[in-house]
Order: C-alpha cells, then structure tokens, then sequence
C-alpha cells in the first residue's frame, strides 16, 4: 500500500502531547492522519488532517471512528478493547494489537503475564480490592508499594504504605501490593518491532524521578551503568518484546537492583516519556521508527547521535490556570537546548506541560546544563 500522499488514513487514539509528536512526523511523510480525543484543547487537533471529540472508553465512539480509518494506533492504552477488536476481526489493522493490549491495560494481568513468562519482576499479590487487601495485611511485609490494577498514570494509582493509615483514603478498586525494590537505578529500555518482525533497540536509558509526584524528572541517555549492565538490561527487554509479541514501540520500565539485578517494572506499548530525547539525539526518533514499524517500513537508525538528557516541564505547585513558561527566552539562548511545549492551555501542580532536550558531547556538562535547566524555567500561572 502506499502511505505517502495518498488516500491512506492513519486513526490515532489520544490527542495529547505523545500524538502531537507523532503527528510531526505524519506531517513530513505527508500521511493523512485521523485523531479522537475527549477533549476539544488536545494538543493534536492543530496537527492532525481531521479531529473528532469523543470517550475513548465508549464501544460506539471507538468503532465508529475506527470505520473511517485504514490503521489504529494509539498514545494512551486506555482505550476500549471490544471496539479495537470488532474492528480488527472487520479487517481494519490494529497496531499494537488489542491482544496486547489486554494483556498490559491492567497491572495485575501484566505481572501475572511476567510470572508465567519468567521474567524477573518484583514479588507481588492480586487484590480484589482495597478491602481485601485489608484482610490480609498481616501477610504483607511493610512498606510495600500500593498500586491501583487500571487507570493510573503519570505516577496516580501508585502509593508506598509505610504504616496501615497510609491506606487510609485510597480508592477501593482491584489493586496489587508489591514488595519494594531497593535498586541503584531505574532504567528504561524502548524496543521497536514493525509487522515483518524486524527488531531494533535504543540505548538504555536512566531515569532521575521527582520524590513526591513519582513522575520522571531527567531521562538521561545514555544511562551511567556498567556494559554488562545495559546489555543485561537489553536483553531482558528484547525478551519481554518477544513475548508480548507486540507491533510498534515497546518500552520496557526496569530496576537495577544493587547487586546489578534487571527487574522489570511495567511496560507501555507506544511512544514513552523515556524516549523524547530521541528527537533531537537519535538519527531516528521514537515516534518515527513508532510510525514505520506500524506501517511496516525498514526500522531507522536506533543509535544516538550525540549525549541527550530531557528534563520533562511540570506544573510548578502552587499555580493553576492559564500558563505561562517563565524564563523560557533565557534558556533558549544556551547551546544544544530545545524545548518542546505541548499545547496544554491550561497548567496544574505537577501536568506534564512540555519537555526540554539538552544535547552536549560531554556527558558531565550535559547534566549541569540540564540542572540549571530545570532551576531557570518554572511552569506557572498568569493569576
């Protein structure tokens, strides 16, 4: 089929910044793309061919806008399955799959997925919900890490119980308790799959997280670790790839324990956080090799151009309202810095509102530049 300039429709589900930077790339091969998102504001609808609003949980809306398309893909994986499914049986294609994504859109199904496979994960147990949990508390160790089965993100759903009134005011929904990691670091592996079954991987990646939000702070690539480490790490990822048997991006969330360990976390299947330095350090970024391995194109080059650290621009506490990007002219001015802001009119305590790539070739001077970032610009409020 010929994708490029043509009557080919790519149907995009999510409209937010993951689509938006997907879209950039649509735009340079000139492929026609669909998005359907519940809000009116997403970042994708200035960039996309047609925008539609709607649930992305609701069968009808889903299938319906499915129906005017030739491929589904998708930035968030809370989506509904039924439709993605009726839809794959009527012939229209899927990537990833709605067979993958049954098995990660929960997390009690995703660790009992690892369990069976035998890959290394943090021991764990499945909760009907919070009550139950609560019945058997005396057989959890304290602390131990909370984490709701479907809908977190961005570090919601995930709690650390250091005392039984950390429970206190949680939700009571399916959920899992998990023993906590002591680890050196938390790394991330994204792996790129396209239909033919051509892999490629990109550099391991380090992960620097903000203590309160849980939400990544710096992604550091390539990440401070031994070889063996990162090889280790490698491998392990491209072992989950094979098994979820996935289509498009796959990023594998890992800890490396202090005896150098690989355990995995959890896994998204599309373009990830750990992955938006790609754009400016890569010779291929995550959201276009994302769009090849879908569209079954030869996968581009995974390798890093040059050292690239991205600081993710947060909602700064205190502020709500419409935003404002406070000293973002100052540094513009630095070498080997690019901001990415992702449309969100609106800013809040910790909303990921855009990005900031550093590019340096020394590794050292990269870090301070993206510390003196991260301490310039501040994500506010007019009011």
């Amino acid at each position: 089929m010929n994708y490029f300039s043509s009557d080919f429709k790519l149907g995009i589900l999510g409209g937010g910044q993951l689509g938006k930077m997907m879209l950039f790339d649509t735009r340079k091969f000139d492929i026609q793309t669909y998005v359907l998102d519940p809000s009116n504001e997403a970042p994708c609808k200035i960039a996309c061919n047609k925008f539609f609003q709607g649930n992305l949980m609701d069968f009808d809306t889903v299938y319906n806008f499915g129906k005017q398309v030739n491929l589904l893909t998708f930035e968030i994986e809370l989506v509904n399955l039924e439709a993605l499914e009726k839809l794959e049986n009527e012939g229209v294609k899927v990537f990833p799959s709605p067979k993958t994504l049954r098995l990660i859109q929960n997390k009690g199904i995703q660790k009992d997925f690892y369990s069976n496979n035998k890959i290394p994960t943090a021991a764990y147990q499945r909760f009907e919900n919070l009550e139950a949990l609560k019945e058997d508390i005396q057989n959890i160790k304290l602390p131990f890490v909370w984490k709701c089965t479907e809908f977190g993100y961005d570090g919601m759903g995930v709690k650390i119980i250091r005392t039984l009134s950390d429970l206190d005011n949680l939700p009571n929904v399916e959920c899992i308790s998990e023993e906590i990691i002591p680890f050196k670091n938390e790394l991330s592996v994204i792996v790129c799959r396209n239909v033919s079954g051509e892999i490629k991987t990109y550099p391991v990646v380090e992960m620097e997280f903000h203590p309160e939000a849980n939400q990544v702070e710096y992604v550091i690539c390539p990440a401070r670790i031994e070889n063996k480490v990162a090889e280790k790490a490698r491998q392990i990822a491209l072992k989950v790839s094979e098994k979820f048997n996935h289509v498009g991006l796959l990023a594998v969330e890992m800890f490396q324990t202090i005896n150098d360990e690989i355990i995995v976390n959890e896994v998204a299947p599309r373009p990830h956080n750990s992955g938006h330095h790609t754009i400016e350090a890569s010779y291929t970024s995550q959201f276009e090799n994302h769009l090849r391995a879908i569209l079954n194109l030869p996968l581009g080059n995974t390798h890093s151009k040059v050292n690239g650290i991205m600081v993710n621009l947060v909602g700064e506490e205190g502020f709500s309202g419409d935003v404002v990007y406070e000293n973002i002219e100052t540094i513009m001015g630095w070498n080997g810095v690019t901001p990415h802001i992702y449309g969100k009119k609106e800013t809040r305590p910790f909303r990921k509102m855009g990005h900031v790539t550093i590019v340096n070739e020394n590794m050292v001077e990269a870090r301070k530049i993206a510390e003196n970032v991260k301490n310039t610009i501040r994500v506010i409020s007019r009011n």
